[in-house]
């Protein structure tokens, strides 16, 4: 066997997204401007909801989410032990505590049947997270948030008009991915998409928030408080300003700094075109994954089933009956032989900005069990038949070794 050097997930970049940039630079447009509204309207259609802000990451999206709501310190907000560290520091940022739920049993998604028992007064959002592009159930979250409703107590005018615990989705890997017909970014209130050179569709960096149509809640007044948050709170973007005689401006708050520039819109609406293709193209590598390692002992996240289909972001094995010093010599072996794999995730509560919070792996079990033995292998839209092959090749000859 030729050894080959296999990237765990590089960008998928073609003629296309070059000259939509180059079109962008040739404008003398780089900032947010019109590429950035065209691009948040095509994804305001693509997800079938409402409307959709774009920001510089998911992070942004997360935390200028939660102080659109008006979440603060004193307020809970339960996010998964099983995730990645933005998904719980957006709610550092604003002051509030992050409140950690364990995984379901054998499960990467959280423990559904606990979630209600940990709502309670000073709960304002729940933030699920859809590992590996794989939509969470929400309809047992909002059978949770609904059970609780009686006990909500809202802390801003936006929080009255729900009048119960907001569900904001952690949508980072599920771009493309449905649940029941739906599509992700119109299955929670809110959803927070990530732009990273690693994800499916890149915006090099970038994010994004959308939301889902609410009968008492003027859409274009929330996407306008979006804006303000993500431009130091000034009321008018460049491309505003440069309209004839349109220079005065007033800032409303001392916000943040956290726009999308028309050159990183340009790259994703070239990427949009191409999505459903790069899609379809990392089923059949999931689900050639899958027929490869049928006879092995390991167990392979579920990516489709008859009422979701996942984004297909991130292949996740569970190498069966095995712990962690196993789990990193495979990883090495596969290094040696050209293979970049990786791990998602080691548990929040592991790491030790969570630890000096308080937070204690022994009380999350599931999620330690879910990490100790879990190995991500290389998946990306560019990957050949060929790449595929050799990477299963390696991984079997890997997990054989002794």
């Amino acid at each position: 066997m030729e050894k080959m050097k296999i990237p765990f997930s590089p960008p998928d970049i073609g003629e296309e997204e070059i000259n939509e940039v180059a079109d962008t630079l040739r404008s003398g447009w780089i900032t947010t401007g019109p590429k950035t509204k065209r691009f948040e309207s095509q994804l305001t259609n693509y997800c079938m909801s409402d409307k959709t802000a774009c920001l510089d990451s998911c992070t942004s999206a997360l935390e200028m989410t939660l102080r659109v709501l008006g979440v603060t310190k004193g307020d809970e907000v339960i996010v998964p032990a099983y995730t990645y560290t933005a998904t719980a520091s957006a709610v550092c940022h604003v002051g509030a505590t992050p409140v950690m739920i364990d995984c379901a049993p054998h499960s990467i998604q959280m423990d559904y049947d606990r979630l209600p028992y940990l709502i309670n007064t000073r709960t304002k959002v729940i933030i699920p997270v859809d590992v590996g592009g794989v939509p969470c159930d929400y309809d047992r979250i909002y059978e949770a948030v609904r059970s609780k409703q009686s006990q909500f107590i809202p802390a801003s005018p936006l929080q009255e008009i729900f009048g119960r615990v907001v569900v904001l989705a952690d949508a980072a890997h599920s771009l493309g991915a449905r649940r029941n017909m739906q599509r992700s970014g119109a299955l929670a209130d809110f959803t927070a998409f990530s732009f990273h050179a690693v994800k499916n569709l890149t915006t090099g960096e970038g994010g994004a928030v959308t939301w889902v149509k609410h009968p008492d809640i003027d859409s274009d007044e929330l996407y306008r408080q979006f804006m303000l948050l993500s431009l130091h709170g000034q009321n008018k973007d460049a491309f505003s300003k440069m309209q004839l005689g349109a220079w005065e401006y007033d800032i409303a708050g001392p916000y943040y700094k956290c726009n999308m520039t028309d050159i990183m819109a340009s790259i994703g609406l070239a990427q949009l075109k191409r999505f459903p293709a790069m899609l379809k193209r990392r089923r059949r590598l999931i689900e050639y994954y899958n027929r490869e390692l049928a006879d092995q002992s390991v167990s392979v996240l579920q990516h489709y089933a008859d009422n979701f289909t996942s984004s297909g972001h991130l292949y996740l094995v569970k190498l069966m009956w095995q712990e962690e010093d196993y789990r990193n010599e495979v990883i090495r072996r596969l290094a040696e032989m050209g293979v970049a794999a990786n791990v998602h995730y080691k548990p929040l509560p592991m790491m030790t900005a969570y630890r000096n919070m308080g937070y204690d792996i022994e009380h999350f079990p599931n999620a330690y069990e879910m990490y100790k033995n879990e190995i991500t292998l290389p998946l990306y839209s560019k990957m050949t038949d060929d790449e595929a092959e050799y990477v299963m090749e390696c991984f079997k000859r890997a997990i054989r070794e002794e």
